[in-house]
């Protein structure tokens, strides 16, 4: 896997994006720095939390289940704040991120939770740990596949950013049929320059492929302009990784 510098945006912002084939191991980054993570986070609280409760021998309760729901489903961050609190915030996170092997990943201040960063690189790797064998993971296949689903049942507002190199059209697969793409998006203003973070992690079926894409981007002048960006950038990545021209434009 190769990392150069981060892309700019037309509006001066700034995107880094990854691609991985977890069959053939095989991947490449474009940019290594750290972005905040805004929502693209829940994912990683959520593999936390099911670590843990692996760990204590137990399944998770009703209600953290029901967290877990609308965290990724519905990006509710009441949710994702509650679950942030039971892995025990930004030392539970690092502690769980240490066994997945993310090393450029740390958790935000006190409940700032969409206030950690983290890079392609991580988050690609954090990706592998759901989608990838399971040998290469640190969770159950129970657990893997749980995260699989709410992933590929985010509700249709918000089946943007990788989703859209997937094969077809947004609008031929639902969510939740996980036919085609499992995603979790995240998006912030910044309080310092009311710029925005948009940011797009997931799996994507792409001819006879299953691919992982991370994109990570700040900078946006407005939320549709990152998302755009994003999508572009994902695009662009998926195009030269495959050599498909039909992924370049549009």
């Amino acid at each position: 896997m190769t990392a150069g510098s981060v892309l700019t945006g037309e509006d001066g912002a700034e995107v880094s994006v990854g691609v991985l084939d977890p069959v053939a191991a095989v991947g490449v980054c474009h940019g290594d720095r750290a972005f905040v993570t805004a929502s693209i986070v829940k994912v990683d609280i959520l593999a936390a939390l099911l670590l843990g409760a692996q760990d204590a021998g137990r399944e998770l309760t009703g209600e953290e289940r029901a967290d877990a729901a609308a965290m990724i489903e519905r990006s509710d961050n009441h949710s994702a704040s509650a679950l942030w609190r039971s892995i025990g915030r930004a030392a539970g996170l690092d502690a769980a991120n240490a066994r997945f092997g993310l090393t450029r990943t740390t958790g935000g201040d006190g409940p700032r939770w969409g206030l950690t960063r983290t890079t392609v690189a991580d988050q690609l790797l954090l990706l592998r740990q759901v989608f990838g064998a399971r040998a290469d993971s640190e969770l159950t296949g129970a657990s893997r596949a749980y995260v699989r689903g709410l992933m590929a049942g985010v509700v249709a507002d918000q089946a943007w950013g990788v989703p859209v190199v997937a094969d077809g059209s947004l609008a031929d697969r639902g969510p939740g049929d996980g036919s085609g793409w499992a995603v979790k998006n995240g998006w912030v203003p910044r309080d310092a320059t009311g710029l925005w973070a948009v940011n797009s992690v997931g799996r994507v079926t792409v001819g006879v492929r299953d691919l992982l894409v991370a994109v990570l981007s700040d900078g946006n002048a407005t939320m549709a302009r990152g998302v755009a960006l994003v999508e572009a950038a994902a695009r662009a990545a998926v195009s030269v990784f495959t050599g498909d021209d039909a992924h370049r434009a549009g």
